[in-house]
């Protein structure tokens, strides 16, 4: 089976799209490039399945121009060996997945499945979260806070901030994490505002969390290094606030956290 690109999908739910919407801004994006293609919503749904790991350039540059991302952060990770070629309807190829148990050192369905560390629960749903820093240029604490949709695959979370969901405006904030029982490891990324304090700064780091027992809040620290290329440090924590996924539940939440 195919790993589903859960990394794409939270972006695209991110920006509020539904997968026709996604491959009409695709589409769009082609035409202001002067390179048109044909992206529809059944291409959508194959790389969010994973059944594409890597789209060809054609459709990675409109990607890149939609989400305002790199494709390496689009969750698109097929290695060129262990992939073959395969038609992608639109006129052209892309590269597919291969199949499971394809890569080396992965087991053979006669050796039996690889173990992995079950998660305790599914995440997926809308959170708060919630991180303290000191500003040395403000001589104060300040909280930074987003409403984040979080999708799981696996033990795996993939964290994405709604475009309007932030208490500092235009500043976007990834996650992409790992559950272990009741531990959650992962890494952060924030891009500030252009006309911001921090002039479009982007910040990244790591972050540590326990999951308390109920599984509705994850709380920890996280690491990062500041403007005088300092290592800083301080709190932070999601807060579970519904598990529904739904465009309505989305828009509900794409306002900044007060």
């Amino acid at each position: 089976m195919n790993t589903p690109n859960s990394t794409l999908r939270a972006v695209r739910m991110g920006l509020l799209m539904s997968q026709d919407d996604f491959a009409r801004a695709i589409r769009e994006s082609g035409l202001r490039a002067g390179q048109p293609n044909e992206a529809n919503k059944r291409l959508v749904q194959r790389w969010e399945a994973g059944v594409i790991a890597a789209p060809r350039p054609l459709y990675a540059r409109a990607l890149e121009s939609v989400t305002g991302l790199p494709i390496e952060s689009l969750g698109f990770s097929a290695a060129l060996p262990l992939a073959r070629l395969s038609s992608d309807g639109n006129g052209g190829h892309d590269i597919e997945a291969a199949p499971a148990g394809a890569a080396e050192g992965v087991a053979s369905p006669a050796a039996g499945p690889t173990p992995q560390v079950a998660p305790r629960a599914n995440y997926s749903g809308v959170w708060l979260s919630r991180y303290e820093f000191y500003s040395s240029g403000r001589d104060s604490s300040l909280i930074g806070q987003h409403f984040v949709i979080v999708l799981q695959h696996g033990n795996r979370l993939t964290v994405r901030s709604l475009p309007n969901g932030s208490s500092n405006p235009a500043s976007p904030l990834t996650m992409d994490l790992t559950v272990d029982g009741s531990v959650v490891t992962g890494t952060w990324v924030e891009q500030t505002a252009e006309d911001g304090y921090y002039r479009g700064a982007r910040y990244h780091g790591a972050v540590q969390m326990l999951v308390e027992p109920t599984g509705r809040r994850m709380a920890g620290k996280w690491i990062g290094f500041g403007k005088d290329m300092d290592i800083n440090t301080g709190p932070w924590e999601l807060v579970f606030r519904d598990a529904s996924t739904t465009q309505a539940t989305l828009n509900q939440y794409n306002v900044p956290p007060t």
